[in-house]
């Protein structure tokens, strides 16, 4: 029975890369996954492009290239990715130009177009508000379907090295590949439902290789410095083997992967897909052998025809100010602080649209304290936060906590000041049938703009 290898290169945008390096040198690899994009990115990358529109994708994207794509070239590895986060046609002439510098001039490499629907997203009601997206009005910035593993699938099948997506669903890069090699049917629900298990445990890298599981003294992690990103051995059924790198660092366990399997499920008999509704209510995880974890027993059903939408959408102004107060009566000399910043606020007439004050390593995660009788710490830090209307008034905001130096209690310092806009996320559904997608295939032979 003929076995795939797929790894995962990334987890998040700003995930480590040598680890990626590791792997693609030494993983043996048929394909290489960079998982790099979570709701608020896509609409901070289309935030990004409206700045310049030659923008808009992963800001790693070309160092990641730099450092794989001669690897994956030389051991026929293809790769597979979402970092053209809102812009894949510029991410795919920025990874042409990469290969072209490197020498590879044999590269075909696709951008996955279609998931963007800011044109027709106007009239679908948002979850989080309930009015339409329309009545944001000019407050309106992005709107990304989570797509399918189709128009992949399809670039692949045209002999693509390398595909760029924007929004697709986090399994499905590492689904449409199983899909392509093994020539699953697009209706053969209970392989879509196993391939997007593996997709599931690969798509959070180093989550499932130990990273996000150690705990020192209760969940111990050898050699997490070196952690190695996972791979998965799967067979043409859609069963896997999950594992990593020999000698890197971390561990893939029976927990490692169980943690990961319950990630971010909201009901483990039906995982919404584009393609599948999964069911993982029956998998089997069976420790084989050292970082070796069998796991089986996914099957699936026919997807609900509806496709999740990222909407993006100003939201005003973030004013962050933080200051330090250390030693003797630290937490009252804080609080004060605070207090002081939202009297000083109020006085000068400025309206809010709301903020909190939390004291970082005393009650900021979670509130309130558990135990007030507790000793107190030996520092924290202030940190006063406020969503603002304008960027001028939020700017009145820090300022207010900097001017804690020499008009607020004793022992005030590090003061840090930050401005920015905030873009927030809200969430509708779109039937699959209204999101056309398709791919547009450049080649390193290509003259490079």
């Amino acid at each position: 029975m003929s076995v795939l290898r797929i790894g995962a290169g990334a987890g998040f945008s700003g995930d480590r890369i040598a680890p990626a390096v590791e792997l693609a040198e030494k993983g043996n690899l048929d394909f290489l996954v960079f998982e790099c994009l979570a709701e608020r990115t896509i609409a901070l990358a289309q935030h990004a492009r409206l700045k310049d529109p030659a923008s808009g994708f992963d800001p790693m994207l070309e160092r990641r290239m730099r450092a794989v794509l001669p690897i994956t070239a030389r051991n026929g590895t293809r790769i597979v990715t979402n970092m053209g986060a809102a812009n894949p046609q510029a991410a795919a002439r920025l990874v042409r130009k990469v290969a072209h510098d490197l020498g590879l001039h044999d590269l075909k490499i696709a951008a996955v177009t279609g998931d963007d629907v800011l044109d027709v997203i106007g009239p679908c009601q948002l979850d989080e508000t309930g009015s339409t997206a329309a009545a944001m009005g000019k407050r309106l910035i992005s709107a990304n379907a989570y797509i399918g593993i189709a128009p992949i699938v399809a670039a692949l099948d045209a002999g693509a090295d390398v595909v760029i997506c924007g929004r697709a669903s986090d399994p499905a890069l590492f689904l449409a590949p199983l899909v392509h090699h093994f020539g699953w049917s697009m209706d053969d629900w209970t392989r879509l439902g196993r391939g997007t298990l593996v997709g599931h445990l690969l798509e959070c890298s180093a989550q499932v290789t130990g990273g996000y599981f150690a705990d020192p003294g209760v969940k111990d992690v050898p050699n997490l410095a070196r952690v190695g990103f996972p791979l998965a051995e799967v067979d043409e059924d859609g069963n896997a083997v999950i594992t990593k790198v020999a000698g890197t660092g971390g561990c893939v366990t029976r927990a490692t992967c169980t943690e990961q399997l319950l990630y971010e499920i909201h009901d483990p008999e039906s995982y919404l897909q584009p393609d599948v509704v999964a069911d993982f209510s029956k998998v089997m995880i069976e420790q084989i052998g050292p970082d070796r974890v069998a796991v089986s027993g996914a099957d699936g059903r026919a997807a609900t025809g509806r496709l999740k939408i990222s909407v993006g959408y100003r939201d005003g102004w973030k004013a962050d100010g933080q200051i330090s107060y250390a030693g003797a009566n630290c937490v009252a000399r804080a609080r004060l602080a605070a207090e002081l910043v939202q009297q000083r606020l109020e006085d000068a007439g400025i309206d809010l649209i709301e903020s909190r004050a939390d004291l970082i390593g005393y009650n900021s995660v979670p509130r309130p304290v558990a135990n007030e009788q507790a000793a107190p710490p030996h520092e924290v830090r202030l940190r006063f936060v406020a969503r603002c209307k304008t960027p001028e008034i939020a700017q009145l905001v820090v300022d207010e906590v900097e001017g804690l130096y020499l008009c607020g209690p004793a022992g005030g310092g590090g003061v840090t000041r930050n401005v920015g806009e905030i873009i927030a996320i809200a969430s509708t559904l779109m039937p699959a049938k209204n999101v056309r997608t398709s791919f547009e295939m450049l080649e390193t032979q290509d003259a490079v703009a």
